[in-house]
C-alpha cells in the first residue's frame, strides 16, 4: 500500500458509511432535520443511531451530526464506552418539559464497557446508564443541547472499526496491541 493511502481508504469507507446510513433511513426528509412539528425523541433517536454505529469515531463522519446538535465542534475523545443497546423514552410522562420549546428526554443504555484508543484495551463493566438529553427548538428545529458525553459505539460496530485499523496498520506494535483489543471485544456478550 502506498503511504498516505490508509487515510484516504479509512475516509472513503466512512464516507460510503455514513451516506448509506442516511440513503436508508426510513424517517422523512422533514424529520431527518429536526423540524419543529416533529416528535423531538426522533432528533434524539437519529442521534444516538448515527453515535452507535460510530459516527463521531472519525472527525470527518462528525459532519452528519449537525442537523440534529447545537455544539460546533467534537472533543478528541481517548475513550469510548461500549454499549449493546440504548433506547430512547418516547413516554413524554417520563419527559422533563422546561417549557413548550425545550425539554429532557431520557435515553438508557446497556453499558459492557470502555474502550481506551490511547492503550488499545478494553475494560468490561456491565451497566445501566440513563442520560438526559437536552433537546431545544432553534430557528424552528429541534437540536441536541446537550450533554456532550463520549462516544457510545455499539460492540460489532466497534469491533468492525478495530478490524479495519488493524489491517490497515502498518507499525508491527501497534498491529499487536490492536489484535489483542480485538480478543477482547470478540469475548464480549
Amino acid at each position: 500500500m502506498k503511504p498516505g493511502t490508509r487515510n484516504g481508504l479509512t475516509a472513503a469507507f466512512f464516507n460510503i458509511l455514513l451516506g448509506l446510513m442516511i440513503l436508508v433511513s426510513p424517517q422523512s426528509t422533514s424529520a431527518l432535520m429536526g423540524d419543529i412539528t416533529n416528535d423531538p425523541s426522533k432528533i434524539v433517536e437519529k442521534y444516538l443511531s448515527l453515535d452507535s454505529r460510530g459516527a463521531r469515531l472519525n472527525a470527518r463522519s462528525f459532519e452528519v451530526l449537525r442537523p440534529y446538535i447545537n455544539w460546533k465542534e467534537e472533543p478528541a475523545w481517548g475513550s469510548v464506552v461500549v454499549i449493546s443497546k440504548y433506547e430512547v423514552i418516547e413516554d413524554v410522562t417520563q419527559w422533563t418539559i422546561i417549557n413548550k420549546l425545550e425539554a429532557l428526554i431520557p435515553v438508557t443504555y446497556q453499558v459492557v464497557g470502555y474502550m481506551n484508543w490511547e492503550t488499545a484495551s478494553f475494560y468490561a463493566e456491565s451497566h445501566n446508564e440513563i442520560q438526559k438529553f437536552h433537546i431545544k427548538e432553534f430557528q424552528n428545529q429541534w437540536k441536541i443541547v446537550a450533554p456532550l458525553i463520549r462516544p457510545h459505539v455499539g460492540k460489532n460496530r466497534l469491533l468492525d472499526f478495530v478490524r479495519l485499523e488493524r489491517l490497515n496498520e502498518v507499525s508491527k506494535v501497534k498491529k499487536a496491541a490492536l489484535r489483542r483489543l480485538e480478543e477482547q471485544l470478540g469475548k464480549v456478550k
